[in-house]
């Protein structure tokens, strides 16, 4: 089991820009992938962006070209670089890790963070 640190959510206005930041700790081996989801009310948890241990990034097609997922290896942490906010990417954020225990480094895990409120509003 591993413990995510969430932070970086807001209160920000449409067209303005937010940083998320997620960092893991715990018995981690090594992580497979890291990256971020969201849930507007009455609506699924989907994938925003996510990069893996080789630097390969996912995005969903709403937030391409606006959003920007990265990480620091050393720090097992991930970031989200959010610009040109528009009202429909209010939600909570939820980090999402992929790893391996070093308890059970054959198996794969997963652990999700508490979540981070972004609400984008004039």
């Amino acid at each position: 089991q591993v413990q995510l640190v969430e932070s970086g959510g807001g209160l920000v206005q449409p067209g303005g820009s937010l940083r998320l930041s997620c960092a893991a700790s715990g018995s981690i081996l090594s992580i497979v992938a890291m990256g971020w989801y969201r849930q507007a009310p009455e609506k699924q948890r989907d994938l925003v962006a996510s990069i893996t241990s080789s630097a390969s990034t996912n995005y969903a097609d709403s937030v391409k070209g606006r959003f920007t997922v990265s990480r620091d290896n050393a720090k097992n942490t991930v970031y989200l670089q959010m610009n040109n906010l528009k009202p429909e990417d209010t939600a909570v954020y939820y980090c999402h890790v992929d790893y391996y225990e070093r308890s059970r480094s054959t198996l794969e895990s997963t652990s999700w963070g508490q979540g981070t409120q972004v609400t984008v509003s004039s």
